[in-house]
């Protein structure tokens, strides 16, 4: 009896893409544990968006450095563009993404690359948790919202298990999955960072997810928390007015996401988040209400709220592509 040999395992690149010199202590840790992998990564590929000074400032850190290189975004402004760049540079079969303000465990691009020894998968996005300004999580603030700073959400898979789509702060796919379907979408999702004057929205690897399976009905696409990074929200993230902003923009986006790949694909998992994710929540706080605890009230209406919000959002996008023929021909 013979036995298999074990498949080789698949090289990986880390992309990180980054706009602005406000976050530069951030961006040092957030190279720096790319660099420090239990996996070496056969490159970490910075990919600065249209700013020559942070541009020279980071080639300057890293001048000489084998592992790290630092490029210009080469296609348009925005973190489709920079994230496009970075695969396109991308040495490894795998192409990992890491948020400019986060932290990888050492073990991250290990448990990745791990999980593509299954040749359908073409993606595997990991376990993003919080590091709030403040210390600790506002006592208002529900975990089924956690989406709106780029961290893991109630509602995820525990676990392993097959998903939709990947997260973008956290997240990888097999590079071939690029020549499948061109890349992240120009016109959905928000500039690098999400600065002033960048849009606010998500969802570009949401709908890069749906187009590679629509193009490859076998491809799937993996969670596995044990692949953990830990991602900065800043004070101004942890305000209602923040969630409230970012809820309408993502309704935005799911009505562009729609309109490229269709309802019944770009809104499957946000039915079910919708319909048992979030009524189960907003229970659990008037739960806790009732015994007494009134942060409970202020979840509940948290979750009313960006529900709300979001909906008119996706409402009113939904209203804007309508009116788009209408106006062209005009």
């Amino acid at each position: 009896m013979t036995t298999k040999e074990p498949l080789p395992q698949l090289a990986a690149s880390v992309v990180i893409c980054v706009y602005t010199e406000l976050r530069w202590p951030q961006l040092c840790a957030a190279i720096d544990s790319a660099c420090k992998q239990s996996l070496a990564p056969l490159d970490v590929l910075v990919v600065v968006d249209h700013n020559e000074p942070l541009l020279a400032r980071l080639r300057e850190r890293h001048d000489g450095d084998p592992l790290v290189r630092v490029l210009t975004n080469a296609h348009g402004k925005g973190l489709s563009g920079g994230r496009n760049t970075g695969a396109d540079a991308a040495r490894g079969e795998v192409v990992a993404f890491l948020d400019d303000d986060a932290t990888a465990e050492p073990d991250w691009l290990a448990v990745l690359v791990s999980g593509y020894a299954d040749p359908a998968v073409m993606g595997i996005g990991g376990r993003t948790l919080p590091v709030w300004a403040s210390g600790r999580r506002p006592a208002w603030y529900p975990e089924e919202f956690d989406w709106v700073h780029g961290a893991s959400y109630r509602g995820m898979p525990v676990g392993q298990g097959r998903v939709r789509n990947v997260l973008g702060g956290n997240a990888s796919f097999r590079r071939s999955a690029f020549a499948i379907a061109g890349g992240f979408p120009d016109g959905i999702g928000r500039g690098v960072g999400g600065g002033r004057g960048a849009g606010a929205g998500g969802g570009e690897e949401t709908e890069l997810c749906i187009r590679i399976q629509q193009a490859r009905p076998d491809a799937e696409f993996r969670h596995d928390d044990r692949a953990v990074i830990h991602h900065q929200v800043t004070a101004e993230r942890e305000r209602f007015r923040y969630l409230c902003r970012r809820s309408w923009a993502e309704g935005l986006s799911k009505a562009r996401v729609t309109e490229r790949v269709g309802a019944g694909d770009g809104l499957a998992t946000e039915r079910a988040y919708v319909l048992r994710v979030l009524p189960a929540g907003i229970a659990r706080g008037l739960g806790d209400t009732l015994r007494g605890r009134p942060s409970g009230l202020g979840r509940a209406g948290a979750i009313t709220a960006g529900a709300l919000i979001t909906a008119a959002g996706y409402a009113a996008g939904l209203r804007r592509r309508r009116a788009r023929p209408a106006a062209g021909g005009s």
